[in-house]
């Protein structure tokens, strides 16, 4: 299945999460890709794995913990998902048809190949800062 890859693609801690992949991701069974750094899950394929992409900043977007593996949820796109890991260089992208399968069962089942990458942070809400004023 052709789809691009991310830019860091050839950073060696993807190739880490590659070899990690599961067989199967939300109950779909993986498919070949042809890009380096990638992943794909259906026929069609309704779960796609990017690693390598740029890290994101400082987001409102929801966060949420799966596994120890921190991900940025964008639903703009809905019923398309884009899930990105937080907290992690290179930033791994999962795009999820949450038409046909369980965005939350993919990152469940992507976690622990993504768990290669090293933490170097992780989501927070401003009850984790302290110290702030609410007034």
């Amino acid at each position: 299945m052709p789809f691009d890859p991310a830019p860091d693609a050839a950073d060696p801690d993807c190739a880490a999460v590659v070899v990690r992949l599961p067989d199967q991701a939300a109950g779909l069974d993986a498919r070949a890709t042809s890009a380096q750094g990638t992943g794909a899950w259906g026929s069609p394929a309704s779960v796609l794995l990017r690693c390598g992409v740029e890290p994101p900043g400082p987001t409102t977007l929801r966060c949420v913990s799966v596994d120890e593996v921190d991900w940025i949820i964008d639903e703009s796109d809905a019923p398309t998902y884009r899930f990105t890991t937080y907290g992690r260089t290179p930033a791994v992208e999962v795009v999820v048809d949450n038409d046909v399968v369980s965005g939350s069962s993919a990152i469940t089942d992507l976690s622990a190949a993504v768990a290669a990458i090293p933490a170097e942070g992780g989501c927070t809400d401003l009850t984790d800062l302290g110290g702030l004023d609410e007034g």
